[in-house]
């Protein structure tokens, strides 16, 4: 029964339906994926209910970065400890915290105890081992795939991604209008408890490790500095993704105050990047015949670019024309990026690699929030959604001038481009 969805898949996928760990775990991947997709409405819209008068867009902003941020410390602080445990225990580990924690939530909120401090913490609390929980996700396969079915899987878990980001702000936007956010969270936190259930079922080969901890972010860290491209790419990417980060703040008080609309709207904002980003990266093969650096700065710019239509806030058409468009031409990027990392670094320090990557863009964003939270009491969210795009537009020139700068010695413009074709053609064929 399990195996059926294999036949479904381009023939190239399919071996990785024959890896029994994989058959097991990736429909689970897939739900924990939606839990998140539907707390992506659902954290920000109860932050709205429970912020005082005058704090809604710090709460929000506070709210979305406490729902990832904290994994950030936990990767710092718990290291020593966590570092040596295997694979799979990790992954377990961080879905059942977050199934505790985001599951006492609406517990919380049907006790009538929930203020905003409580939520908060718990928010903050059940990210706590999410850096861990992703890095023991993607080190799981390691050993039982080779480099081939490595990137198919890769690409398997951001189609993942990109799926829940369609489904689940939209399942959260009709679930809006019949329960409370606090229930939505809760069933995000089911999501995870099924996960801790059946990764702690699934056997895995004895010689599994898991991260490699301060060992590994060293050797990581001196890949990087040995690739200059590969550096410029993770900045370049982090600040792409600081400049997103306000807007998961400022969109839902766009839609509550500029366009007096609820829910639902959210949810249709969110299932219009979904949608541009699913279909944008389908054309990430074609974006890979392009030169690499020029196509990426594009990139950034042409989503800033289609931000600006928020400043147009008497009607909601222009905007969401424009946000769909921002998920399409973001589509191609996160393909890209991981193909640079999974052609240019040293196979043996791949692993390193993406675990630094993650931890250090998995600050940005958290970090754009809080900022977008702040701002939000200073400018309206029109103002904020555009002057996000405006920050991309000024990043994209930022990386041009100094690509320009660098001359004939800025070889990854030019040598990049044809890795990035090669690298994209197997992600797309397995």
């Amino acid at each position: 029964m399990i195996s059926s969805p294999g036949r479904l898949l381009p023939a190239a996928y399919r071996p990785l339906f024959a890896v029994r760990p994989f058959r097991r775990l990736m429909p689970v991947f897939a739900l924990s994926d939606l839990g998140d997709g539907m707390s992506t409405v659902a954290v920000a819209w109860l932050a709205l209910s429970l912020a005082p008068p005058g704090g809604q867009g710090a709460l929000v902003g506070i709210s979305v970065a406490a729902y990832a941020l904290p994994g950030v410390l936990g990767a710092l602080l718990l290291g020593r400890w966590l570092r040596r445990l295997p694979a799979r225990r990790l992954l377990v580990a961080d879905a059942a915290l977050r199934a505790l924690l985001l599951g006492a939530i609406p517990v919380a909120d049907v006790a009538g105890v929930l203020g905003p401090t409580g939520y908060v913490v718990l928010l903050g609390a059940s990210s706590l081992l999410h850096a861990w929980g992703k890095a023991g996700k993607y080190a799981l396969f390691a050993p039982l795939l080779d480099d081939g079915l490595r990137l198919a899987a890769n690409s398997a878990l951001s189609t993942s991604l990109s799926s829940a980001i369609v489904l689940g702000p939209a399942l959260a936007g009709l679930l809006a209008g019949a329960v409370p956010p606090a229930w939505i969270i809760g069933l995000d936190a089911v999501t995870f408890a099924v996960l801790a259930v059946q990764a702690s079922r699934v056997a895995v080969p004895v010689a599994e490790t898991g991260p490699t901890g301060s060992t590994g972010a060293r050797q990581g860290l001196g890949v990087l500095r040995r690739h200059p491209e590969l550096l410029g790419l993770l900045v370049l990417t982090w600040l792409f993704n600081l400049a997103y980060g306000p807007v998961e703040v400022a969109l839902p008080l766009f839609v509550v105050h500029s366009l007096n609309d609820g829910a639902g709207l959210l949810g249709a904002y969110w299932v219009a990047f979904g949608v541009g980003s699913v279909v944008g990266a389908l054309g990430a093969g074609a974006a890979g015949r392009l030169p690499l650096w020029p196509t990426m700065i594009a990139i950034v710019a042409g989503h800033g670019v289609s931000l600006l239509p928020f400043a147009l806030s008497d009607t909601a058409v222009p905007s969401l024309i424009g946000f769909a468009a921002a998920g399409l031409i973001y589509g191609p990027y996160s393909a890209l990026s991981l193909a640079l990392l999974q052609k240019r670094a040293p196979s043996g320090s791949l692993t390193e690699v993406l675990a630094l990557r993650s931890a250090v863009l998995v600050t940005a964003s958290p970090l754009g929030a809080v900022l977008g939270g702040l701002l939000l009491h200073r400018v309206d969210a029109p103002a904020l959604l555009s002057g996000c795009g405006l920050a991309m537009i000024l990043t994209a020139v930022l990386a041009a001038a100094f690509l320009a700068m660098r001359g004939k010695s800025a070889g990854p413009t030019s040598h990049s481009g044809g890795s990035g074709r090669v690298v994209v053609v197997r992600l797309r064929k397995g």
